[in-house]
C-alpha cells in the first residue's frame, strides 16, 4: 500500500476491497488515467517527432496505462494516454478523429455539458462514432472555428489539429483545472499534461529558470506562465494558444472571470439561486461509466457537495476521508457527522506517514518545485480513495469563491482603518506593529504593512516568505538578481489588471488567478493523477463562479462570518456545528515534523555539498535557519520549502 500505517473504519462490507492483498491485487492491473503530448514541427514540410512523443507519454504512463494512442497527420503528432470515465469502448480511444479524418484531438479531462452539445451538433448534421465527451470538441471545432472552447463547460486541457489548415490550437480550462506545458523552440513546438513528461522528450536542454525558483520560493508554487526549467511555459487558465503554417503565436485568453457585473437580490433570493445553480453543478458531475465517490473532509465545502450529491444519487454516496494521530490536525469526528447524517457509505483512515519515503515521491510527481504542505495528506486521501471509486468530488474553490480565508477578513480591515481620517489610520499602523505580546508576531507584521500598498499588503498575508527573508538566505549573486522583487512586480500588475472595485472582491480576484489555478489545482491533479483517480470540483464550475464574481464582498464577508452566502445555503443542508466550527484546513503538523520526522532528511539534504554548491542559499544561513527551528523558533516551513527544493534538483533536474 505504500510507506504508512493506517488505521481504517469501513462502516460496510465494501471492506472487502480495501483490505491490503485486495489493493494489492488492483495495482497489478491496468490502471487509468489521462494525459496528452504533442509535436509540431515548424517547418511544415518536416515530419514530427513521433519518437519524442511516446517518450512523453511514456513518462506519463500513471495517467493513462490503460490504453494509449499516437496519430500522425503532416507535420504534427499528437498522443495520448486514456482514463476511461465515459464511454468504454474503443470507439472512445483518443486521439479522435472527425468523420472524414482531417481533423484531430487529444483531451484531458471532461466536458459536462457534452451530451447538449451533441444533440444540438446531430440537429445540424454532424455524425459522432462514440459516446465520448471528447468528440463534441471536433465538431464543435468544424462549426466555430478556435471559439469552439467557449461552448465547453468543464475541465480540460485539450490540443486539436486542423490538418487541411496546418493548425494547432491548445486551450486549457477557464480556471486551470487541468495543466498544460509547452515548449516553444526555433524547429518545433511540444506540449504535455506534465513538466516531467515534457521534459522526457528529449527535444530540449533542460536549464533551472531562476525566476521560477525565486517564485517558488516566495510562494510555494509558480504561478503562470513561468516553470522551473528555462523556454518551458505554463499555458495560463482560460487561455488558447494557436500555431498556423508553422507560426506559433502568443497565448489569448478566450475567458475572464469579470467582477464588474454586479447582481441583486435579497439574500433570500440570491440564496435560492446559488442553491440550484451548485445542484446543477454537482448533478452534471454524477455522470460516469465507473464507480463514483467524494472527499469529505467536514468542511462546510466537501461536506456540501457530499449533501448536493445524496440528494442526487439513488444510491448511498460513497465518502473517503483522511485523518492523522493529533487530534488537532484531525477532522474526522467532523467528517463522520456528515455521513451519519446523508447515510454514505463512508470510509475513513488514520495515517502516520513515513515521511521519508514519500516525500520524494511527491516531488518526482509534481515535475517541479511545489511545497503546499496538504499535498501529503492530498495524496493519501487520493490513494487511498482510488480504493473504492474511479472518480472522486470534491470541495476545492469554496474559500476562494465565497471568501473563506483570513486575509479577506483582513483586507476589509484595512480598507476601514484606511477610511479613517488622517492621521489616525498611521496611529494604528504604529500602535499593532508595536503590540508587545510575543505570541502577537502575526499582528506586528500586519501593522507594519498597513500602509503600504494593496498587493503588497497581499503578498505579506498570502506569500509564505517575502522578499526580505528572501534576501537573507539568498547568496549575493541571487540578492543581485532579485533585489526587486518580482513577486510584487507580478501581483501589482494582477492588482491593476483586476475589474473588481470591492476590496474583497480584487483579492479573490488575484487569488483565483494565481493561488487556486496554479496551486489547488496543481496539487489536485497531479495528486489524483498520480493514483489513476479523476477529481472533479462543482465549485469551480464557471457559472457558480460567475455568480459568486458578482456577489459584493459583503455577501462573502459579514461581520465575523467568511462565506456568508455559500453558508446561508449550507445551513439548509449541515449540522449546525458544521457550520460553527473553526477552519482548520487541510493541515500537517509540519514544525513537528521538520524538528523531529524529518530533521535528518533536512540535514541531509540542505548542508550536503550538491546542495552548498547550487548558488541559492548561503550555506550559514541555512545551518542557522536549522538550529532556530532546533532551538524552538517556528522555522519548520521554510525548511520545508529549502528541502523541498534540493529534493527537486535531484529527482526531476538531475535524475
Amino acid at each position: 500500500m505504500g510507506s504508512f500505517a493506517a488505521t481504517r473504519t469501513p462502516l460496510d462490507a465494501h471492506e472487502a476491497m480495501l483490505n491490503d492483498s485486495a489493493l494489492s491485487s488492483r495495482r497489478k492491473g491496468p490502471l487509468q488515467v489521462c494525459g496528452i503530448a504533442g509535436f509540431l514541427s515548424v517547418d511544415q514540410q518536416a515530419a514530427p517527432d513521433k519518437e519524442a512523443v511516446r517518450r512523453m507519454c511514456d513518462a506519463m504512463v500513471h495517467r493513462g496505462p490503460d490504453d494509449h494512442g499516437l496519430r500522425e497527420d503532416g507535420p504534427c503528432a499528437l498522443g495520448h494516454r486514456r482514463l476511461s470515465i465515459i464511454d468504454l469502448r474503443p470507439e472512445g480511444a483518443q486521439p479522435m478523429t472527425n468523420e472524414d479524418d482531417t481533423i484531430s484531438v487529444v483531451v484531458n479531462g471532461e466536458i459536462y455539458n457534452f451530451l447538449e452539445l451533441r444533440e444540438r451538433l446531430e440537429q445540424r448534421g454532424h455524425r459522432f462514432k462514440s459516446r465520448s465527451d471528447s468528440e463534441v470538441v471536433l465538431h464543435l471545432y468544424e462549426e466555430h472555428g478556435v471559439d469552439f472552447v467557449d461552448h465547453l463547460r468543464g475541465m480540460f486541457a485539450l490540443a486539436l489539429w486542423d490538418g487541411p489548415r496546418r493548425r494547432l490550437v491548445l486551450a486549457r480550462d477557464r480556471f486551470g483545472q487541468k495543466p498544460l506545458y509547452y515548449h516553444a523552440g526555433p524547429k518545433a513546438l511540444l506540449f504535455a499534461s506534465e513538466l516531467g513528461g515534457l521534459a522526457a522528450s528529449g527535444s530540449f536542454e533542460k536549464r533551472v529558470d531562476l525566476d521560477g525558483i525565486d517564485a517558488f520560493i516566495a510562494m510555494q508554487y509558480i504561478p503562470a506562465p513561468m516553470t522551473a526549467y528555462e523556454g518551458v511555459k505554463k499555458l495560463p487558465m482560460g487561455h488558447r494558444l494557436v500555431c498556423e503554417n508553422g507560426v506559433i503565436h502568443e497565448p489569448e485568453p478566450y475567458y475572464t472571470l469579470r467582477f464588474d457585473q454586479p447582481r441583486s437580490g435579497s439574500i433570500e433570493e440570491l440564496t435560492r439561486e446559488l442553491r440550484e445553480m451548485l445542484e446543477e453543478s454537482v448533478r452534471i458531475r454524477l455522470m460516469s461509466d465507473v464507480p463514483l465517490g467524494a472527499f469529505l473532509s467536514g468542511g462546510v465545502d466537501s461536506s456540501l457537495v457530499v449533501a448536493l450529491m445524496a440528494l442526487h444519487s439513488s444510491q448511498p454516496v460513497k465518502t473517503f476521508s483522511v485523518g492523522f494521530p493529533s487530534k488537532s490536525f484531525s477532522e474526522l469526528p467532523y467528517a463522520k457527522m456528515v455521513a451519519e447524517r446523508y447515510e454514505t457509505e463512508h470510509h475513513e483512515m488514520i495515517v502516520e506517514p513515513n515521511m521519508a519515503s514519500v516525500v520524494p515521491r511527491l516531488v518526482k510527481h509534481y515535475g517541479e518545485p511545489f511545497a503546499d504542505t496538504s499535498a501529503l495528506p492530498t495524496w493519501y486521501l487520493c490513494e487511498y480513495t482510488r480504493t473504492g471509486v474511479t472518480v472522486a468530488l470534491s470541495g476545492d474553490a469554496g474559500d476562494e469563491a465565497f471568501g473563506g480565508y483570513r486575509r479577506y477578513m483582513h483586507t476589509r480591515t484595512s480598507r476601514a482603518i484606511h477610511r479613517m481620517p488622517w492621521p489616525l489610520p498611521q496611529m494604528t499602523a504604529g500602535i499593532l506593529s508595536n503590540v508587545p505580546t510575543p505570541q502577537a508576531q502575526e499582528v506586528r507584521d500586519y501593522g507594519e504593512r498597513l500602509m503600504q500598498p494593496e498587493h503588497i499588503r497581499f503578498l505579506g498575508l498570502s506569500a509564505p516568505i517575502p522578499h526580505e527573508d528572501r534576501m537573507t538566505m539568498y547568496t549575493p549573486a541571487m540578492q543581485q538578481r532579485f533585489s526587486e522583487d518580482q513577486m510584487a512586480v507580478l501581483f501589482e500588475r494582477l492588482f491593476e489588471e483586476s475589474t473588481a472595485t470591492d476590496p474583497i472582491n480584487r483579492v479573490i480576484d488575484v487569488d483565483i488567478q494565481t493561488y487556486l489555478s496554479e496551486n489547488i489545482n496543481t496539487k489536485v491533479d497531479i495528486a489524483s493523477m498520480a493514483h489513476s483517480l479523476e477529481v472533479r470540483q462543482p465549485l469551480i464550475d464557471h457559472e457558480v463562479m460567475g455568480f459568486a464574481a458578482s456577489l459584493p464582498g459583503s455577501m462573502k464577508i459579514r461581520g465575523m462570518t467568511t462565506k456568508y452566502l455559500l453558508r446561508q445555503v449550507a445551513k439548509e443542508l449541515l449540522p449546525r456545528r458544521i457550520l460553527t466550527r473553526p477552519k482548520q484546513g487541510f493541515g500537517v503538523p509540519i514544525d513537528r515534523w521538520m524538528r523531529e520526522d524529518l530533521a535528518p532528511l533536512s540535514r541531509d539534504v540542505l548542508l550536503d555539498q550538491r546542495a552548498r554548491e547550487r548558488g541559492i542559499f548561503e550555506p550559514k544561513a541555512v545551518e542557522a535557519l536549522l538550529q532556530k527551528h532546533q532551538r524552538g523558533e517556528p522555522r519548520g516551513f521554510q525548511i520545508w520549502v529549502l528541502m523541498i527544493l534540493e529534493l527537486w534538483y535531484r529527482e526531476c533536474f538531475e535524475g
